[in-house]
This record gives structure tokens, C-alpha cells and sequence, in this order.
């Protein structure tokens, strides 16, 4: 039955996660443009765990774009990412983009 449309089905509704995932990071390029740009990469990590999440918990005929390769590499690599950005945003301190005193 994969692959059959039932009546009543919404096509468009497999982009849904995907959407939330692009919803979090229009947020957080928000944060960044107005000079909170830790606030933004954190959403940026928070994004991607959420992808991760999405990946994991839907089936993969509901994935939709979160949908790259096999399912565990996805969940591995969203992971890594989250990881990564989060570390990064949440340590460097100083620089350009740090708040004034």
C-alpha cells in the first residue's frame, strides 16, 4: 500500500517538518541581523536538533526534506551539526560580534 494515495490525503503535509526547520532558522537569522548573533547561532544548533529529532521520530514516507540518506546517517549528522554549532556558539567569546561592555 506505500506509495497509493487515499482519498483524503494531504501532500502538501510532508513538508510540514521541513517548514518548522526553515521557521527556526529565519528566527534565528533574525537574532544574528540584529546583533545577537550567539542568540542566533544557538537557534541555528537548536534547528538542527529539532531536524534530527524530526528525522527520528517520523516515518520516512513523512519525512520530506529532512529526508537526505539513510535514516541513522541523517540522525548522526544532524546530531554532529547541532553539536558543533552549538560548542562553537556557545564558547567563543570576543571578536567583532561580541556585545559592547
Amino acid at each position: 500500500m506505500t506509495g497509493q494515495r487515499h482519498r483524503g490525503d494531504r501532500p502538501w503535509l510532508v513538508h510540514a517538518p521541513f517548514a518548522v526547520i526553515l521557521l527556526l532558522l529565519a528566527v534565528a537569522v533574525v537574532r544574528a541581523v540584529q546583533y545577537h548573533w550567539r542568540e542566533g547561532a544557538a537557534l541555528v544548533g537548536v534547528a538542527l536538533f529539532v531536524a534530527g529529532a524530526l528525522r527520528a521520530v517520523l516515518p520516512e514516507e513523512r519525512a520530506g526534506l529532512l529526508a537526505i540518506r539513510g535514516k541513522i546517517v541523517d540522525i548522526v549528522t544532524y546530531g554532529a551539526l547541532c553539536a558543533a554549532v552549538l560548542f562553537i556558539s556557545l564558547t567563543i567569546v570576543g571578536g567583532p560580534f561580541d556585545a559592547p561592555s
